[in-house]
């Protein structure tokens, strides 16, 4: 049983083309509100906590529509072409409406509201598509391999994140927006249109769904053991025992935690070093540039350490790191006046932490469900995430505004460390591939 790299590759672009587009939202949404519409940090943040909201309804829905649909192109693809298309033609508004508030062309009582609802549509088609792009790797892979793929696939959307953060600092460095009143970003998003259609049009052109998910479901039928659900007798469907159903909370409630820690970092850190450093995008686009390398260089290292070692060894080690790395970044940050080196290298420690979570959560979340229902858990998974980030960028930027900027990597700290706590009382999911001989690691690497 061997991954095929080329496939997983081209699933992954589904992936690659989402965190480019988050890395845009994270990084330049919450300037335009704070600095062009000179909304407070509480409001700012609600705002940006809408996505999160909306998704903890929208992706268990989708996930679980897409269990169900059959089409002639898959279960997941109708919804990944879709929601693409509707959100790169939208994501082009928003710089028109911000730059149309600027030069005084519209009203702020009419700006803003359109702003918010073009934003709260883009929200919507992300929301369509996001469980049904991340299922679909399970839908393909052997529940063995699916730590390995997953690391693939987290290589896709972090070559997508640098991508980005390369063309970002580029076309917008500190050199060409320091001392502007405002910066025009007309070009970032009409980039990012272009980058997320060509991203999901290729995978379209090359990956067969119906014939991969079929080869798929044949091998899983040759290893029911590898079935952690029972049938449950009053409704004839699958459901989870109950100690797995136990690790399955823990795991969600893991995922929840770290997820508050990390965002609270990726929504405020461009702010955060603009008040504190008077640093602005290009300085937190290097940064997270760099984070993303850290990443990308250890995402295949992870996940084949995850087939022999086990997931939940990994994950430990990743949530350790980033309490550590969040720690440190605390330290650097109030005690510099511009970003450094030692905060360059803290921040690709932060990568490798967030890889190693990362590749393995959603693997443990599927390994303890029924192939045909990895959209629904895959909902869960994000239900789990979301939660977490509606929480975050609110509270994160309630704190910074009464209490001080500087919290914010004391606030990240603690939540990473509590999402350790939690993980140590997942007990189900944890299953490695099996063994190979001689030289057959090196062809399978």
């Amino acid at each position: 049983m061997k991954l095929n790299y080329k496939n997983t590759c081209l699933v992954g672009l589904a992936f690659m083309s989402i965190i480019a587009f988050w890395q845009l939202y994270d990084n330049v949404v919450p300037v335009l509100l704070t600095q062009t519409f000179h909304l407070d940090e509480d409001i700012t943040g609600f705002i940006m906590s809408l996505d999160n909201i909306l998704s903890l309804f929208m992706l268990p829905l989708f996930g679980k529509i897409s269990d169900k649909t059959h089409t002639r192109i898959g279960k997941r693809m109708p919804y990944i072409l879709g929601g693409t298309i509707v959100t790169a033609l939208l994501l082009n508004l928003l710089p028109i409406i911000d730059n149309g508030f600027f030069a005084g062309k519209v009203s702020f009582f009419y700006s803003l509201p359109m702003f918010v609802i073009v934003l709260g549509m883009i929200l919507l088609a992300m929301s369509v598509y996001r469980s049904p792009a991340v299922a679909l790797m399970p839908d393909v892979t052997p529940k063995p391999l699916r730590a390995r793929a997953n690391a693939i696939i987290n290589l896709m959307g972090a070559a997508g994140g640098i991508i980005y953060l390369a063309f970002t600092a580029v076309m917008f460095p500190k050199s060409k927006t320091e001392g502007l009143e405002h910066v025009n970003y007309q070009l970032l998003f009409i980039f990012m249109s272009v980058f997320m259609v060509v991203c999901v049009l290729v995978m379209h052109a090359t990956i067969n769904e119906p014939e991969l998910s079929d080869k798929n479901e044949q091998i899983e039928k040759k290893h029911p053991e590898w079935d952690l659900t029972e049938q449950d007798k009053t409704t004839g469907h699958a459901k989870l025992p109950a100690d797995v159903m136990r690790s399955m909370i823990f795991l969600l409630a893991s995922i929840a935690l770290w997820y508050i820690g990390y965002n609270a970092v990726t929504t405020w850190f461009t702010t955060y070093i603009s008040v504190l450093m008077g640093e602005g995008l290009g300085g937190a686009s290097t940064c997270f540039l760099i984070a993303n390398v850290g990443a990308i260089v250890s995402y295949i290292p992870i996940g084949y350490m995850a087939a022999h070692v086990g997931r939940k060894k990994m994950i430990y080690f990743g949530t350790l790191l980033l309490t550590a790395s969040f720690a440190l970044c605390y330290t650097l940050t109030t005690t510099a006046d511009s970003v450094t080196v030692p905060m360059y290298i803290t921040f690709a420690l932060v990568g490798v932490a967030w890889a190693s979570i990362s590749v393995n959560s959603l693997p443990m979340a599927v390994e303890m469900c029924k192939g045909s229902d990895a959209g629904k858990y895959t909902g869960l998974y994000y239900t789990a995430s979301m939660a977490g980030q509606v929480i975050t960028p609110t509270l994160a930027g309630f704190l910074m505004k009464n209490v001080s900027y500087k919290i914010l990597f004391v606030y990240a700290t603690v939540f990473s460390l509590l999402s350790f706590i939690t993980m140590t009382q997942v007990k189900h999911g944890d299953v490695k591939a099996d063994q190979l001989a001689g030289l057959e690691n090196f062809e399978d690497m």
